[in-house]
């Protein structure tokens, strides 16, 4: 695919309107600590694809949401080795992380949650169909 392991390029962002309500509508879900994780397979051609939000309800100002999505990219860069597929029989997997605290959680706490996050959306990935609902 030509993207380096460590990076988060432009194709790696779910975006537009109508995939995002698919997403939210017809996707799988499951909780996991200050996460909900909402999921749906594609193509095996493209990269994951992932979404992260951040309740204005729960943080009213945009620095502290801002702050927390950074957060949260960062570990996803950092992990997202733990769903790319790496045979070519695997579907992509375009992925939806809504943050639940009410509070600024620090780096480390968002990795190791994010981590266990992404490690069962591997094991969802891998399983035999892995399509949603």
């Amino acid at each position: 695919m030509g993207l380096s392991k460590y990076s988060f390029s432009k194709s790696e962002k779910f975006t537009g309107k109508k995939k995002i309500e698919e997403l939210f509508k017809r996707g799988s879900s499951f909780y996991l600590d200050d996460f909900q994780v909402r999921y749906i397979t594609g193509d095996s051609k493209k990269p994951n694809q992932i979404l992260i939000s951040v309740p204005k309800r729960n943080f009213k100002r945009a620095v502290d949401r801002n702050l927390l999505k950074r957060r949260i990219r960062e570990a996803y860069r950092l992990n997202k080795h733990l769903i790319d597929h790496a045979d070519s029989d695997a579907k992509s997997i375009y992925v939806g992380f809504v943050y639940l605290s009410k509070e600024i959680l620090t780096f480390d706490n968002i990795q190791s949650q994010l981590i266990r996050c992404l490690e069962r959306l591997g094991n969802i990935n891998n399983d035999v169909g892995s399509n949603p609902k």
